[in-house]
């Protein structure tokens, strides 16, 4: 009875086991979920991937013709207008009229009285005659140019015009020439750096220099006038420089008008 007993145990338990290991056997046979696998190398290669993607630069798109044409516009007249800082010439300018006493007058115009002429010409007027002029009253300077469409194309400013009929006071005295300021005229304009507003005679460096200078027959001396002058700009074409001069009750001695007409 016992050992029936036992079977019968041993039996429960064999069929157990059996039914474990046959779901075992079924959970085997089921397909198992798929699975990713990532080694090492891919995660290299999928980095290098995304390295080079970034460092890639991005392809450029080109303009069309009529964008760049306007583009190239804009910064001309850009530069044009910064063009104008060189010269450097604001509101108050000062002003330097010299000649050999036997020569032509010349004027200049400089930002501050250590920069470099912003405008240099040279009046067919002698100098002597005009400061017979001065003394007898008022002067007016009017210079003239003409105005081409070559040089509307061009954007020529007013003061780098190198030709201009002179007037003086009304009467017609000529042409007068756009100079650059050489070596002898930067010379005159340091000598009388110092003077802020005044005139008077500076020596010439020797007669041979004052001859070849202002011709045969010049005494070497040089009569200059300094002042400073009040600019005002009335369009492209057209500017005025009027003296200032306290001891004048407001009204200036000598006024010079650049027009372009």
């Amino acid at each position: 009875m016992a050992r029936a007993s036992q079977d019968s145990n041993s039996k429960r338990h064999f069929h157990w086991t059996k039914k474990v290991g046959t779901q075992d056997d079924d959970d085997d046979e089921e397909a198992p979920p798929p699975t990713f696998k990532f080694n090492e190398e891919d995660n290299k290669k999928e980095t290098l991937k995304t390295h080079v993607s970034n460092a890639m630069p991005t392809p450029r798109k080109k303009l069309p013709a009529v964008a760049v044409a306007r583009l190239r516009s804009v910064l001309t007249a850009f530069g044009k207008n910064r063009s104008n800082q060189p010269f450097g010439l604001g509101p108050r300018v000062v002003g330097t009229l010299f000649g050999y006493r036997r020569g032509h007058v010349h004027f200049a115009f400089q930002k501050d009285p250590n920069s470099p002429p912003a405008f240099l010409v040279e009046l067919a007027t002698p100098i002597s005659g005009l400061v017979r002029e001065m003394a007898s009253g008022l002067v007016r300077i009017a210079l003239e140019c003409d105005k081409h469409k070559e040089e509307e194309k061009k954007g020529v400013r007013l003061l780098e015009e190198p030709v201009w009929r002179t007037y003086c006071n009304g009467k017609k005295c000529g042409f007068a020439t756009r100079r650059e300021c050489g070596d002898k005229e930067w010379k005159i304009l340091k000598a009388v750096e110092p003077i802020s507003m005044g005139a008077g005679v500076l020596p010439a460096g020797g007669a041979a220099e004052a001859k070849a200078e202002a011709g045969a027959g010049a005494d070497g001396e040089i009569m200059y006038m300094r002042a400073k002058f009040e600019r005002i700009v009335g369009s492209r074409d057209s500017e005025a420089f009027y003296m200032m001069n306290p001891d004048s009750n407001g009204t200036p001695e000598l006024s010079m008008y650049l027009l372009r007409v």
